[in-house]
C-alpha cells in the first residue's frame, strides 16, 4: 500500500510506503516543544498490565486497511489487524497468518510458465487457529476478496498492484485456509506481502457488493467507517472497545485471539496534536508513554536530558529509519515544468546547516528516497546526481531558464513572478521551521514562496491524495528496506479521477526509462543486479528532480522505565506489531 508510512518532524504514512508489496505510507511527523508550561508532574504511580496510555500527535482516517495511508493508521491498527507476513524488528520477513513464508529454496514457491510468460506460483497456508473476532475462519477467499475490492477503479487504493500481481487465488478444495497464488511475473520479492490485506468477506461483500459501482461509494460504506465496533471486523490481539474522534481509540484483548495472550488489559492511544503539550500530559500521568508519532527529535533530546538530570521512570529510545522528509512538486505547474527551476530550488537547500542546526545532526541529510538503512541506498557521485548548496549555481541556471530578477529581488518572465506555495500539515512547528528556513534560502536566489498548511486529516486524506497542492507538498513516506518504488516512481500511479485516485505519484513525474526499470527491478533474481537497476532509477531521479530531498529521520519513543517487550522498528511495520509481548509487569 501506500506504504510512510513517515507519509515524525514532518511527515506524511502512506508513506512507510511505494511498491507493490510494500506501499508507502504517510506520515505525520511531530510539532516542535511550545513554550507551554507543563503541569507540575505528580508522583508517578507504579504501572501495571491494567491498562497503558499512549500519547500520539495524529489522528487516524479509518480501520480499512485497504484505504488507510496514514502511519497513525496503521500504528494503532496492528493491535487489532494482522496479515500473511511482516518485517519485525530485526529487519527479517516472518510469518503471522502464515504457517510458514514460501520460497523457490524450501519449496513453497515455483517458477512456471503459463501462456509464454513466466510466473511465480506460491503455496500459502494459513494457520489453523487465525479467526476473526466474531469466530469465522480466516480464509483464503478473504484475500481474493481483498484483491476483487483493490482492483475495482472505484476504490481508491494508494498501491492497487499490492494486490493485482496476484491474478489468481486458486483454494484448495479439502482446506480452505490452504491456497495457491499465481503471480502476474515471476517477481524476486513475490513472499512479501506485507501490506496484502484480508477483508472479512462475510461481513464486506455485500457493502462492496451493494455500493461498489460508485466512486468512493465502499469507502463510505464499509463496516470499518459504519460499525468499526463490529469485532468480525478485526483477527488482530486487541479489538476496538471505543472511539472518541480527536480524542482518544480504546482497545481491549481479543477474546478469539489465537496468538500470544495480550498481557495488557486495555490500550488507550490519546490523541495529542501538540508535542509541548504530550510531553506535559506525560509529565502529569495523563498519558504513560509517547508513541514514535509524537515528540520531535529537538524535543526527545532536551527530554533525554531532563530524564537522566531528574532520574526520571522514563526511557527515550532512538532508532535511525526509513522515513525520508521530502517535498513533492507538482510538474503539472507552469514553472516546474523546466528542469533547470526545478535544480535550482535544489541547489538552493543548505541541508547541512538544516539538519545541524534544527536537529544536532542527529539526522542525515538526504540525497534520495533510499535511506541508509537500506542495501539499495548509494551515495556515490558516479551513480546519482548530488546537489551540494550553492546558490551560484542556483542562480546561474534561473538565468538560463529566463527568469530575471524584479525590482523587489523576486524573478519574473513574462510579466509572472516565480511564486510557490509549499504546504504541509498545520500545526507542526518543526516542519513550520523548515518552511521559513527553505523560504529564506529560496528568496536569497530570487524565488517567491509562501507557506500554506491545513490540518492532516485533509492534507493527507484531499489534498496531496488528488494532487490539489498548487505546487510543493512537504511531507514524509515511510517505507520498507528494498523496496520497489512503483507507486511512487511510476507514470502510471499518477492519482486521478479517472483511476479513482489510486497511486502515491504526487508528482505527476514521467519517465519512460523509469517505469521500464521499475518492471525490470520486479523480475530480477539476483541481489547485485537489483542494486545496479535501482541505482540506475535513482539517477534519473536525481537528474529529473520531480522531488527534493530534505533528510532521513530517525523514529523516537519514550516509554515507561518498567515496559518491557517494546522494541523500536525504523520502517514502515510498528512497534505494535508485537504488541501481545509488551508487558509493564
Amino acid at each position: 500500500m501506500k506504504s510512510f508510512k513517515i507519509l515524525l518532524v514532518a511527515t506524511l504514512v502512506l508513506s512507510f510506503t511505494a511498491c507493490t508489496k510494500k506501499s508507502k505510507k504517510r506520515e505525520e511527523a511531530p510539532a516542535a516543544q511550545t513554550t507551554e508550561a507543563a503541569p507540575a508532574a505528580a508522583t508517578t504511580p507504579k504501572l501495571n498490565n491494567s491498562e497503558l496510555k499512549i500519547g500520539i500527535g495524529q489522528e487516524f482516517e479509518n480501520f480499512n486497511p485497504l484505504i488507510a495511508t496514514m502511519n497513525a493508521t496503521t500504528i494503532m491498527s496492528k493491535l487489532a489487524m494482522r496479515d500473511l507476513v511482516t518485517i519485525d524488528a530485526d529487519g527479517k520477513w516472518v510469518p503471522q497468518l502464515a504457517k510458514s513464508i514460501p520460497s523457490l529454496e524450501n519449496g513453497g514457491a515455483k517458477l512456471v510458465t503459463i501462456g509464454g510468460v513466466k510466473k511465480v506460483e506460491a503455496v500459502w497456508e494459513i494457520i489453523e487457529a487465525a479467526v476473526w473476532g466474531d469466530g469465522k475462519p480466516v480464509i483464503c477467499d478473504d484475500f481474493a476478496f481483498a484483491i476483487k475490492v483493490a482492483s475495482a477503479a472505484t476504490v481508491s487504493i494508494g498501491e492497487k498492484e499490492v494486490f493485482t500481481q496476484v491474478e489468481k487465488v486458486t483454494v484448495d478444495p479439502t482446506n480452505p485456509k490452504k491456497c495457491t497464488f499465481t503471480y502476474d511475473k515471476a517477481k524476486w520479492d513475490f513472499y512479501q506481502l506485507g501490506t496484502f490485506h484480508a477483508l472479512p468477506k462475510h461481513l464486506e461483500e455485500k457493502i462492496f457488493n451493494m455500493y461498489g459501482a460508485e466512486n468512493g461509494g465502499y469507502e463510505k460504506n464499509s463496516l470499518y467507517v459504519k460499525d468499526p465496533y463490529n469485532v468480525g471486523l478485526y483477527n488482530g490481539p486487541y479489538l476496538i472497545q471505543e472511539i472518541q474522534l480527536g480524542d482518544h481509540v480504546t482497545f481491549v484483548p481479543n477474546p478469539k485471539w489465537y496468538g500470544e495472550k495480550p498481557k495488557i488489559q486495555k490500550i488507550i492511544f490519546k490523541l495529542i496534536p501538540n508535542s509541548g503539550t504530550l510531553e506535559a500530559n506525560l509529565s502529569s500521568g495523563t498519558i504513560d508513554m509517547i508513541s514514535t508519532l509524537g515528540l520531535a527529535l529537538d524535543q526527545a533530546l532536551a527530554f533525554e536530558k531532563k530524564v537522566k538530570a531528574e532520574n526520571l521512570p522514563y526511557t527515550v529510545l532512538f532508532q535511525p529509519s526509513t522515513v525520508y522528509e521530502h517535498i513533492d512538486l507538482n510538474l503539472d505547474n507552469p514553472a516546474l515544468k523546466d528542469v533547470r527551476v526545478r535544480k535550482a530550488l535544489s541547489y538552493s537547500i543548505n541541508r547541512d546547516e538544516l539538519t545541524q542546526s534544527l536537529f544536532e545532526g542527529k539526522q542525515s541529510p538526504a540525497l534520495h528516497s533510499v535511506t541508509p538503512k537500506d542495501p539499495w541506498y548509494t551515495d556515490d557521485p558516479t551513480k546519482i546526481t548530488i546537489y551540494k548548496y550553492s546558490p551560484r549555481d542556483a542562480e546561474r541556471l534561473l538565468d538560463e531558464a529566463g527568469w530575471k530578477r524584479g525590482p523587489d529581488g523576486i524573478r519574473t518572465k513574462g510579466g509572472k513572478k516565480l511564486s510557490f506555495t509549499v504546504m504541509t500539515t498545520a500545526g507542526n512547528k518543526t516542519r513550520e521551521l523548515v518552511q521559513v528556513y527553505l523560504q529564506n534560502g529560496w528568496k536569497q536566489v530570487g524565488i517567491e514562496v509562501t507557506a500554506k498548511n491545513e490540518p492532516a486529516r485533509v492534507f493527507f486524506g484531499e489534498t496531496t491524495k488528488k494532487r490539489l497542492f498548487d505546487s510543493m507538498a512537504l511531507f514524509a513516506w515511510v517505507s520498507s528496506p528494498e523496496n520497489n518504488p512503483k507507486s511512487t516512481f511510476s507514470s502510471t500511479s499518477i492519482p486521478s479521477a479517472k483511476n479513482g485516485y489510486s497511486g502515491q505519484n504526487q508528482m505527476g513525474w514521467k519517465n519512460k526509462a523509469v517505469d521500464k526499470l521499475l518492471m525490470d527491478l520486479d523480475l530480477e533474481f539476483v541481489h547485485e543486479k537489483r542494486v545496479a537497476i535501482m541505482h540506475q532509477i535513482l539517477k534519473h531521479y536525481t537528474e529529473d528532480v520531480p522531488v527534493l530531498p530534505l533528510y532521513y529521520r530517525s523514529d523516537v519513543a519514550v516509554i515507561p522505565t518498567q515496559m518491557k517487550g517494546y522494541r523500536l522498528t525504523g520502517h514502515q511495520f510498528p512497534e505494535t506489531n508485537e504488541v501481545e509481548k509488551w508487558t509493564l509487569e
